[in-house]
């Protein structure tokens, strides 16, 4: 499996750490990962040798069909471990009791059923994989465009077209239809060259909402990049819990004086490193994901 596959799929703000398999069309899944999500054990290493164990002495077919890959550990170094498919974690998961075991099977048979974004995700780190990220517009409607058209080009119809349907969420309308092209020519020409500005310019980007999916996903990337060529810097995004991201862009119409702290305290000068483009990506897509139940 090519290591551009792997990513971090996210539980109720802890990490798993994911492969997608392409000759089987399916994620796998960190065990020990999932193990550590669900006991909070300080030593889920351990946790799941013992019921590994208990398990293949039971005659369990489930363990003998995890698929070890040396994967990246916590401690930064490569080392073998499990990997399970949907199936075979829902199988592992019957023997892992907790209150939190219920939601994870909701959430994981979630991930196994929403194709649209996971293919989109691979998408978006093809942008950087590919270098094509190099070759979008910096700052303007039209780079945002390209973004968008990439990310969903082939999953939806509207992949790079600027809507022309009035939008809603949570009671929040976003900028009318009929008048979005004057206004995205309005944000286009803010100035962005301090972080203060960028972040302004982001914030009424993201009240303009100029597609009718995915502008989030698209409107961080289109951030970063501006951040990246005007000031050096760029979100780290895992950096930044998902439920206090949302409440303050919900802030932001009225005040973008929460999100600025945040973004601000989230910024590094990583701007060419993968793996912090990478694991942005995963938490990016997190953010759009439904509430977990806890």
């Amino acid at each position: 499996m090519n290591e551009n596959n792997e990513a971090v799929r996210i539980f109720q703000n802890k990490e798993i750490r994911s492969v997608w398999d392409s000759n089987g069309q399916r994620w796998l899944y960190s065990v020990v990962d999932v193990i550590g999500v669900l006991t909070e054990s300080e030593d889920p290493t351990t946790y799941w040798r013992v019921l590994k164990k208990r398990l293949k002495d039971e005659g369990n077919e489930t363990v003998t069909k995890c698929n070890a890959l040396k994967m990246k550990a916590p401690d930064g170094k490569m080392r073998l471990t499990d990997f399970a498919d949907t199936q075979q974690i829902l199988q592992i998961v019957q023997h892992i009791p907790g209150k939190r075991a219920e939601s994870f099977k909701r959430w994981i048979a979630g991930n196994a059923q929403n194709s649209i974004d996971e293919q989109s995700k691979l998408k978006a780190k093809q942008l950087f994989d590919s270098g094509t990220i190099d070759d979008i517009e910096v700052g303007t409607v039209n780079g945002l465009v390209q973004i968008h058209k990439y990310l969903f080009g082939g999953l939806y119809g509207f992949a790079g077209e600027i809507r022309k349907q009035n939008i809603s969420k949570g009671g929040f309308k976003f900028a009318n239809a009929l008048y979005l092209h004057e206004t995205l020519k309005k944000i286009e020409k803010m100035p962005d060259s301090t972080v203060d500005q960028i972040i302004e310019k982001y914030v009424e980007m993201n009240a303009a909402h100029p597609f009718m999916e995915g502008n989030g996903r698209s409107t961080r990337i289109w951030l970063d990049l501006i951040l990246k060529k005007n000031v050096k810097k760029c979100v780290d995004w895992q950096m930044i819990n998902k439920y206090d991201y949302l409440s303050a862009m919900q802030k932001s119409v009225v005040s973008d004086k929460e999100i600025k702290v945040l973004l601000r305290g989230a910024l590094t000068d990583r701007i060419n490193d993968r793996e912090i483009f990478m694991k942005g990506i995963d938490h990016s897509y997190y953010y759009e994901e439904p509430d977990d139940d806890f």
